[in-house]
C-alpha cells in the first residue's frame, strides 16, 4: 500500500464529502470520529455504497474537466 499526497486543490471538500454521504446513508450526520460503535459503524446496502462511489466520481471527474 502507498501513501498518496494530496495538495488542498485535488483534495475534496469536507462539504462536498457530507453531502454525498448525507445522500446515500441517511443515517450519517457527520465525518467526524464520534468515538462510539453506535454513531461510527453504519450497516449500508452495497448499492448505497455504490451510488456514493458513483456520485464522487462523478464529482471528481466535474472537476478535472473544468480546468
Amino acid at each position: 500500500m502507498t501513501t498518496m499526497t494530496t495538495t488542498a486543490a485535488k483534495a475534496p471538500s469536507e462539504a462536498l464529502l457530507l453531502e454525498i454521504a448525507a445522500k446515500h446513508f441517511h443515517s450519517i450526520e457527520t465525518l467526524e470520529t464520534q468515538n462510539s460503535d453506535r454513531l461510527d459503524f453504519h450497516d449500508v446496502a452495497v448499492w448505497a455504497i455504490r451510488a456514493a462511489l458513483e456520485a464522487a466520481y462523478a464529482a471528481g471527474h466535474a472537476a478535472a474537466t473544468k480546468r
